[in-house]
């Protein structure tokens, strides 16, 4: 199976971080220097987002699905499963900060969200950032909701039966949780032990409807139970309790079988940007889910901690500014893909 170790993107080496160092009360492996990188990380995804989502007001940008409110998780299991190495992943829709944190650079993202040559997952081909990304260990076919459940826990069969140790992560949402793949992939998974990683990102709204409508649990974690593999709740806010749940699923799914990992997120926005969250969420649930917020508490921490001062965020948020606004430059300036390649990619040569 295809299976590349990604580089992370390296961080601002500044003299004001101690960055080889781990400090008290980390989870193993995790070095201030990490704490940093992935807080530049979701600072640049955190900007990007909300430039797609003013891009589509313009007209620029046709649809998108923000991941506000879900960096701390899909940035925290990510960073476990670098540090592996030999991790594949199966994200959703939702999960823009994953995909950049993997390698995307926000000129592609851009080019992405615009349908602009030279767009990486499809040449523009399907909705932004749906396809193969192969150099970052990133399959997402499309935004069938539960589809790719069921194809990460085949991807995971397959390095098993091909002697390859490699730990498919697959990412979804909690309305995705009641749809008849999931129930397939997680009993299959179960059945033959398989080694995959369920992460359900539940923002606790299936597009409109709330939990309490879509399931009669509070406790999705629970479900793993009934296909005899063990679940986990994590605080999807907090990135440090995201990356040791997602590394201790790890070591839990390459020599025992599936880990499901339920963590508890907000999403921010609505939707998609085809939606209005307000004639559903009130004012006053939005202001307490914002309180929550995974990128500014995480800049909070770093500061109150010493590991980066206040003038240091507000330098990492310039440069983000200032990247993104590049991004969009050159993703506006490019070409439409070549009518004549539209059956590129789609049969074999």
């Amino acid at each position: 199976m295809p299976r590349k170790k990604s580089a992370r993107p390296k961080g601002s080496g500044d003299a004001e971080v101690a960055i080889a160092e781990p400090i008290e009360g980390l989870p193993e492996g995790l070095t201030t220097g990490d704490l940093v990188e992935s807080y530049t990380q979701m600072i640049l995804v955190r900007t990007i987002d909300e430039r797609i989502w003013a891009l589509n007001r313009q007209g620029k940008v046709p649809i998108a699905a923000s991941c506000q409110g879900h960096e701390a998780a899909q940035l925290g299991s990510l960073l476990a499963a670098q540090k592996d190495g030999r991790c594949f992943l199966f994200p959703y829709y939702r999960d823009l900060g994953l995909k950049m944190a993997a390698g995307l650079t926000p000129t592609q993202v851009m080019l992405s969200f615009m349908g602009k040559e030279g767009e990486p997952y499809s040449n523009a081909r399907q909705f932004p950032m749906q396809g193969a990304d192969l150099e970052h260990n990133i399959i997402q076919i499309s935004n069938v909701v539960g589809a790719g459940l069921t194809q990460a826990v085949g991807y995971a069969l397959a390095c098993r039966m091909q002697d390859d140790d490699t730990v498919v992560l697959t990412y979804f949402g909690d309305g995705a949780s009641s749809q008849g793949e999931a129930h397939e992939a997680m009993n299959f998974a179960g059945v033959h032990r398989v080694p995959v990683i369920f992460i359900c990102e539940n923002n606790h709204y299936a597009i409109s409807v709330p939990q309490h409508r879509q399931m009669a649990t509070d406790d999705l974690a629970s479900r793993a139970q009934g296909y005899g593999f063990p679940g986990f709740t994590v605080d999807g806010m907090d990135f440090t309790r995201c990356y040791e749940a997602t590394r201790e699923a790890i070591t839990h799914a390459r020599t025992q079988g599936p880990v499901l990992l339920e963590m508890q997120v907000e999403r921010l926005m609505p939707h998609t940007t085809d939606d209005d969250h307000l004639r559903y969420r009130t004012q006053e649930e939005l202001d307490a889910a914002y309180e929550r917020d995974p990128v500014s508490n995480f800049g909070a921490e770093l500061i109150a901690r010493g590991i980066i001062t206040p003038e240091k965020s507000d330098e990492i948020k310039a440069e983000a500014l200032k990247a993104i606004n590049e991004a969009t430059d050159a993703a506006d300036a490019a070409t439409l893909p070549d009518p004549s390649t539209m059956w590129d990619r789609v049969y074999s040569e």
